[in-house]
């Protein structure tokens, strides 16, 4: 039997006995998936030995006897950078990984002993574990699946007074005076796809996250391709589609629309049905934090990049059909990163925060009774918790070292518990810092806040 096959019927026997999971580790970009999955393969790596997993009972009762690396089920997908990634937190001074540009995986052999033991005990398993890294830009495009180019366009508003607005005011001028029945003119059409594309990318510098295409934000090969320009066209309606149905091909709106159409046929579903379509768990990771930060325009934002998104999902019960031939997410955990960035008695506060901003979602997937938990987390910390004595009166602080070196002993301000209103940015805000990783000896499992509590709700009852 070849390789390939034979390593295909194994996969599909695993499957059949409930002893492999494939994990979708989900969130925007700059929301910590490369750290989480650093982590969790770090943590996973030293069970049994340094690693702190108490809240995963399988180590916490010494079962859990580590994992390994093994061969990934898709040999043309580059190997996740797990190594590099070590390599930049074992720096001096330690650096974060390098942020995602492509798609990579990774395949973990996880050995454990079962809690319930045979008559002659000494009795190990192992559950495969298949952990998927990609551009959180390019996650922005899964919800486009559901539109066509005229439904697409009415949802992309960039005018307006925002600040978000702004970033596209070049695109704006360029494109307030085309005529969709227009004969196309395709350089034209090149420079105000690229106006679009430069508001894109200072969205995103400027901490907006639901911005489309995608593609546009991180090309890779496409570079240059003209499946990449096109854009939406302002003002047009559900009223106008019968007319502009009728429109010639060479139209600037039949190319746009044909461009669109291409665009979500040969990029955004192969990359949805290769990769978003067989998952059994699911963890949505959110910068809430740095959401808060940057202010309630963008806040707003992310709810709503958010809510779009995990609509582009399959969720419900699983059987051993559905294991075998459609799998479909049968629990979810919503995490918020970087917990370690406010004082711990405020990550309760983080985590209401948190489900408050996904609360339609949330809503919907406890209507089907799809098992979800939201927690507050740091992959990888980079700050420790201290007490500062102000007076005789004893206070929370963080300490840690920011990006450029300096030292620094502060209290970031107040989480609210719920849906800031307007005032709370301008009356309070919410100071977050960037740091860089802490240091520790090499060799040391990274240190971390509730990685074992996302293990346990994510494959804990798998190792029982």
């Amino acid at each position: 039997m070849r390789q390939p096959l034979a390593r295909e019927l194994h996969d599909f026997l695993e499957r059949g006995r409930d002893r492999q999971l494939r994990l979708a580790v989900t969130g925007l970009s700059r929301s910590g998936k490369t750290a989480f999955l650093t982590s969790l393969v770090n943590q996973l790596r030293h069970a049994g030995l340094e690693a702190r997993l108490d809240l995963l009972p399988a180590a916490r009762e010494g079962r859990l006897l580590g994992a390994r690396r093994v061969q990934q089920q898709d040999l043309g997908v580059p190997r996740f950078p797990y190594d590099q990634s070590m390599t930049a937190l074992d720096d001096e001074p330690p650096r974060w990984p390098e942020p995602t540009r492509g798609i990579s995986e990774l395949r973990l052999a996880i050995r454990y002993r079962p809690r319930r033991q045979g008559l002659l005990g000494g009795e190990t398993r192992q559950l495969t574990l298949d952990l998927f890294d990609y551009p959180g830009e390019w996650l922005l495009d899964l919800p486009l699946l559901g539109h066509d180019y005229l439904s697409w366009s009415q949802t992309q508003r960039h005018d307006g007074g925002s600040e978000r607005a702004a970033l596209f005011a070049d695109w704006q001028a360029a494109v307030g005076d085309l005529d969709p029945a227009e004969e196309v003119d395709e350089a034209r059409l090149a420079e105000i796809a690229e106006h679009y594309a430069t508001g894109l990318r200072a969205a995103r510098e400027a901490g907006f996250a639901d911005l489309q295409p995608g593609r546009f934000l991180l090309p890779g090969e496409l570079e240059g391709a003209p499946v990449l320009q096109f854009f939406p066209l302002p003002g047009i309606t559900e009223a106008d589609r019968a007319e502009l149905s009728t429109l010639p091909a060479e139209s600037l709106y039949a190319t746009l629309r044909r461009r669109f159409r291409y665009y979500q046929q040969h990029i955004v579903r192969p990359f949805y049905r290769e990769h978003f379509r067989r998952f059994d768990r699911q963890i949505v990771l959110v910068d809430v934090l740095g959401a808060l930060n940057a202010g309630p325009e963008r806040f707003e934002d992310l709810s709503r990049a958010l809510s779009r998104l995990m609509q582009s999902f399959d969720y419900g019960k699983r059987s051993l059909l559905t294991r075998l031939f459609a799998p479909r997410i049968d629990r979810l955990a919503i995490a918020a990163t970087k917990a370690d960035h406010v004082t711990p008695e405020q990550h309760g506060r983080v985590v209401a925060l948190l489900e408050a901003l996904l609360a339609d979602p949330l809503k919907d997937l406890r209507f089907a009774d799809v098992p979800v938990r939201a927690l507050s987390l740091a992959a990888i910390r980079a700050t420790e918790s201290r007490e500062v004595n102000q007076q005789g009166r004893r206070s929370p602080a963080l300490r840690g070292t920011t990006l450029a070196g300096e030292s620094l002993l502060l209290f970031p301000g107040e989480v609210p518990d719920r849906l800031p209103r307007a005032d709370f940015w301008s009356r309070q805000g919410f100071d977050f810092t960037a740091f860089r990783p802490l240091n520790r000896d090499t060799g040391t499992p990274l240190p971390h806040i509730r990685m074992d509590a996302a293990l346990d709700w994510l494959i804990g009852d798998k190792l029982s």
